[in-house]
């Protein structure tokens, strides 16, 4: 007689229908700025009165940047764009680019020298001003390349992948988790950072990867889940993400909520994991009784009505969603 082992299930916690609410009243706010509707864009004033990215990662104002003026502008050459991508998400600040593009003009691998990328970042932290963002921790890399300045390893590190061709290894990966596999093999670039880099690089030509088929959950994502649910059982941090993410039409449903979702696109696992993320934030203002794992009270970065440069939505030509945004 064969003996089937079942998984024993995760248990939710009252801040999974959270969750859920949550990815409904945010997208709502996406769509009403989009429309120009005038502030506030909600009656939950969490969501009026603190910073949250939206549910879609690729909608959110740097994933836009990327996608709009540094992959599909420019060189659609293997090694430029990777070059290109990898340079932006290294520092991930949009300032950093706008910089060295203003000093070098377009900015191309045939061109790269580190003698000049070196003392154009080194003039930037002279005058105080900062070159990464804040969102990524990065390590240094002066235990493995043995430059003094941070920036000066990160270069070293671009080098180092381009001479030995990970463009054409990320090009013939057979699927995400093996080139996830590729960028965490390279120093300073631990689990979260890979994931991210794969899911950028993957906005371009250069892989055609499902953003079903594979996720790693940061650690923000973590706190998110623990609070999400009392127990995982028998699943781990991405078993759960892959779990909602394939119960979402159902979720919704049972919940009675209108989720407007992105051109036809439903919710990838990468969404999931940063919604976790975000619910955690939101969970520690909503369920302050509710803990997780690193035990924040607060929320960081209150929302401030100012006028941005708006954003004209781009997305991967592949998903076939330009035209129904």
């Amino acid at each position: 007689m064969e003996i089937i082992n079942k998984k024993i299930v995760p248990k939710t916690s009252k801040v999974y229908n959270t969750y859920w609410n949550f990815i409904a009243k945010r997208q709502d706010v996406f769509y009403k700025r989009l429309k120009k509707i005038e502030y506030p864009w909600s009656e939950d004033n969490i969501l009026n009165n603190y910073k949250f990215t939206n549910v879609y990662r690729a909608t959110d104002r740097v994933s836009q940047y990327l996608i709009n003026n540094i992959i599909y502008k420019g060189s659609q050459d293997i090694e430029e764009i990777f070059f290109r991508i990898i340079l932006f998400k290294i520092f991930n600040r949009i300032s950093t680019w706008e910089f060295l593009e203003h000093e070098l003009g377009d900015i191309t691998l045939k061109d790269y020298s580190f003698k000049k990328y070196d003392e154009l970042l080194s003039d930037v932290l002279l005058s105080k001003n900062p070159i990464y963002s804040a969102a990524y921790i990065m390590a240094s890399g002066k235990s493995t390349f043995g430059w003094e300045r941070k920036h000066q390893n990160h270069l070293k590190l671009i080098e180092k992948m381009i001479s030995e061709k990970l463009p054409f290894q990320l090009q013939n990966s057979q699927n995400m988790q093996e080139a996830y596999r590729l960028l965490l093999s390279y120093p300073t670039i631990g689990e979260f950072l890979a994931y991210q880099y794969v899911t950028d690089l993957n906005y371009s030509n250069i892989t055609n990867f499902t953003e079903m088929e594979f996720v790693k959950a940061g650690p923000g994502a973590k706190d998110g889940i623990t609070k999400c649910f009392t127990s995982l059982g028998d699943y781990s941090y991405e078993d759960i993400i892959k779990m909602v993410a394939d119960n979402q039409e159902i979720e919704f449903e049972r919940l009675g909520l209108n989720f407007q979702n992105l051109g036809g696109r439903d919710l990838q696992l990468i969404d999931c994991q940063n919604v976790f993320c975000e619910v955690d934030k939101y969970s520690r203002v909503f369920h302050p009784e509710i803990t997780g794992l690193s035990n924040r009270t607060r929320i960081k970065q209150k929302f401030s009505l100012q006028k941005k440069e708006e954003i004209s939505f781009f997305f991967p030509p592949k998903w076939n969603i330009n035209n129904l945004i």
